[in-house]
């Protein structure tokens, strides 16, 4: 799932373009897929596979392979991206590297056959010809509506990002040599049909990406070919190469691909500073001097036994610790996430309705869309900062730089780094608990002290269309 960098990502105007295409995709996308709740389209998603087998029996397990007999889901799955798409796409500016790689598999290894700066699509058609080349989309979520809401939903769904590729290759070549992932994937075979195998990993739930020679990863366990409408899972560390058979003029598939460092072991390295700095602040032994001239020795031995000591307390702490700060993973996902996907012809999100008053009920909205957080006042350099409260939420993220890399979609033209949410008085969390809790709430019970103080976090949230009035 990598987050292709680049410069050339103001394409707004190019983005409405798109959504004036002919409603092939909406028409049959209802009765395929149900968008109700990110639950229902993951359901849907994976059919007719019930999600409780899948995460008891597939999930970082063992490949899934989904082969349907249904015109109607190959149909659909055909609207998600067809190579026909690629010549209206190439007219609004795509540049290699960024947004499209042209590649093929040569003697076990990727040739890399791109050109420099804007795809011209009639050289594109000629390499994808002539040369046998694999045409690799980046993130084709950001032209393709109905990708944007299917991942979008599943950003809901799983609580991580999620991003996609499409791959295009013509009869009697393969792009990509053996390799492996370290994302979770999804493959959804779009258009011809796919010849895939893959091999038992070497590394399980793989932390990287890496390629895999031929003479080290035996005989494949699995062996398939993919039509339209068929679906396969496989988890990180799956070793897997696929070509497009010869009598099939060319293949079609997305990667709809997610965890990527979203492990336990992530989480450790995420929460674990913030539960060292709290418990300091109560444990005297934590802030105990390490032993002199410990940074200077080579040999550490008696220094382990200690941390092994010190990394038990931490623990008995932890078992009695309602809440772990976060200091990176929660805000890396939120803003680096597809906003709410409300349609191209929608405006963007303003505030709306009534104006919450004391008197009023309100409702949380974009509940999946929004996090609280703990952490230092960012906007206090003085040495002592005190905690704050912070809410961020995705609804002002924008679609046509997801997972385009950090240049454009987390820095102003200042060059700071951009969150969109509110900051709060640590006094406030419990009353934002409260609205994140209930289904309605009364904005005099909020556990605030002042009326004014109520009514003022009430009209913040409102003022980032995060609750309504009813």
């Amino acid at each position: 799932m990598p987050k292709k960098g680049g410069k050339h990502a103001e394409m707004g105007k190019e983005m409405q373009a798109q959504c004036k295409r002919a409603k092939v995709e909406e028409a049959c996308s209802l009765s395929v897929m149900n968008f109700e709740n990110p639950d229902s389209l993951f359901g849907s998603f994976i059919s007719p596979i019930k999600q409780e087998m899948f995460f008891r029996e597939y999930w970082e397990q063992k490949p899934l392979l989904v082969q349907r007999n249904d015109p109607l889901l190959a149909a659909y799955y055909q609207s998600l991206f067809q190579l026909s798409d690629l010549k209206e796409l190439c007219s609004q500016g795509l540049y290699y590297g960024q947004d499209i790689n042209i590649c093929r598999c040569v003697n076990g290894k990727k040739k890399v056959l791109n050109k420099e700066g804007k795809v011209n699509y009639m050289q594109l058609k000629k390499d994808f010809d002539q040369k046998k080349a694999t045409i690799q989309f980046h993130q084709p979520q950001r032209f393709k509506e109905e990708l944007w809401k299917i991942q979008e939903k599943l950003e809901c769904y799983f609580g991580s990002l999620v991003g996609s590729n499409v791959y295009i290759t013509p009869q009697g070549s393969q792009g990509l040599p053996p390799h492996y992932d370290d994302v979770e994937v999804f493959i959804l075979q779009l258009e011809g049909k796919k010849h895939w195998r893959l091999y038992k990993p070497t590394v399980h739930l793989a932390r990287e990406y890496n390629v895999e020679s031929e003479d080290r990863i035996g005989n494949p366990t699995h062996e398939f070919t993919l039509k339209p409408g068929d679906l396969l899972y496989f988890p990180r560390g799956t070793i897997h190469q696929a070509d497009t058979p010869l009598g099939i003029s060319y293949s079609t598939h997305v990667t709809i691909s997610t965890y990527q460092n979203n492990s336990w072991g992530d989480f450790l390295l995420d929460a674990i500073p913030g539960l060292v700095f709290d418990s300091a602040k109560e444990d005297v032994v934590l802030r105990t001097s390490i032993p002199r001239q410990l940074l200077m020795q080579v040999d550490t031995a008696d220094s382990t036994k200690k941390l092994s000591s010190l990394l038990r307390r931490l623990a008995d702490r932890l078992e009695n610790t309602r809440e772990l700060r976060s200091s990176d993973m929660k805000k890396d996902f939120i803003m680096n996430r597809l906003p709410p996907c409300l349609g191209c012809d929608s405006d963007p999100l303003t505030p709306g309705g009534k104006l919450p008053k004391i008197d009023s009920k309100i409702r949380l909205q974009f509940r999946d869309h929004a996090i609280i957080t703990v952490e230092p006042d960012q906007e206090n350099s003085d040495e002592i900062r005190r905690d704050m409260v912070y809410v961020y939420h995705s609804l002002k993220n924008r679609r046509e730089t997801h997972m385009m890399g950090r240049e454009d979609d987390t820095t102003s033209e200042e060059g700071t780094s951009q969150t969109h949410g509110l900051r709060f008085p640590l006094s406030y969390l419990d009353a934002l608990k409260q609205i994140w809790s209930s289904s309605t709430v009364n904005v005099k019970e909020l556990n605030l002290i002042s009326d004014e103080e109520k009514e003022n976090l009430a009209l913040s949230l409102w003022t980032e269309c995060l609750i309504e009035v009813i």
